[in-house]
C-alpha cells in the first residue's frame, strides 16, 4: 500500500509548545487525537510518526510526521522519509503557518516561492516543488514593524488562542478534505472562505 506523507511544520520542544511557527504540529496533533493515533519517535528518520489506515485515505496508508530537525532543516528529516519509502513530492501535504492568511483561515496550493518560511524553503530545497501546501492563517503581523521572526517565534494571545483553537476543527476538516479529494477540490472549497470574523 502506497503512502501520503502528511507533515507539519514546527519546532521541537516545550519551549515552542504554542508559538505561532508551531501551528502546523498543533493542527496534525488535533488530527490524530479522534482516531486515538499513538506518535512515536524515530530516531533513524529525526521525526515524530504516526501511521493511519485511514478509511477515507484508501488505497493509500497516511504517514503523519512531525519533523525534529527544527523549522529551518525540515527538509532533511521529510527528504529521508519520502526517498526510504518512495514518496514523490505530489503525495506529500506540507501544514504550516502563514502570517499572509488572517487566523482561522486555511489556503491550499501546489506551487509558488517559499514567501519568506524557511521551513517551505528547506522543502524546497530538499524535495524540490510540487508537494501540496496547507497554509494555516496566522496573520496579519502587529505591529507591522515588528520583527518576522519575534512574530512568529512568539506566542498567540489569549483572544488569538480562542481563535485558532475555535477553528481547529475547520483546520482539520480541511486537512481530510484535502487528502480524500485532492487539492485541486480542496482549493475550490476552502481558498473561496470569507474572512474569519
Amino acid at each position: 500500500m502506497s503512502l501520503l506523507l502528511v507533515v507539519g511544520l514546527g519546532n521541537p520542544g516545550r519551549e515552542y509548545d504554542g508559538t505561532r511557527h508551531n501551528a502546523g504540529f498543533a493542527v496534525l496533533d488535533a488530527f490524530a487525537r479522534p482516531p486515538g493515533l499513538a506518535w512515536e519517535r524515530s530516531r533513524r528518520f529525526e521525526a515524530d510518526l504516526a501511521r493511519w489506515d485511514a478509511p477515507f485515505a484508501s488505497p493509500r496508508s497516511l504517514l503523519l510526521v512531525k519533523p525534529l530537525t527544527f523549522m529551518n532543516d525540515s527538509g532533511r528529516a521529510v527528504q529521508a522519509l519520502a526517498s526510504f519509502h518512495r514518496v514523490p513530492p505530489a503525495d506529500t501535504i506540507a501544514v504550516y503557518d502563514d502570517l499572509n492568511i488572517a487566523l482561522g483561515l486555511g489556503k491550499v496550493s501546489v506551487t509558488g516561492s517559499a514567501g519568506g518560511h524557511n521551513g517551505v524553503a528547506s522543502l524546497l530545497a530538499h524535495l524540490g516543488d510540487g508537494f501540496i501546501r496547507y497554509r494555516l492563517g496566522i496573520g496579519p503581523k502587529e505591529p507591522p514593524e515588528m520583527d518576522m521572526a519575534d512574530f512568529v517565534l512568539g506566542r498567540f494571545t489569549p483572544d488569538q488562542q480562542t481563535i485558532f483553537n475555535q477553528h481547529l476543527d475547520h483546520h482539520t476538516s480541511g486537512l481530510r478534505h484535502v487528502i480524500e479529494h485532492g487539492a485541486d477540490r480542496a482549493m475550490n472549497l476552502l481558498n473561496r472562505r470569507p474572512t474569519a470574523q
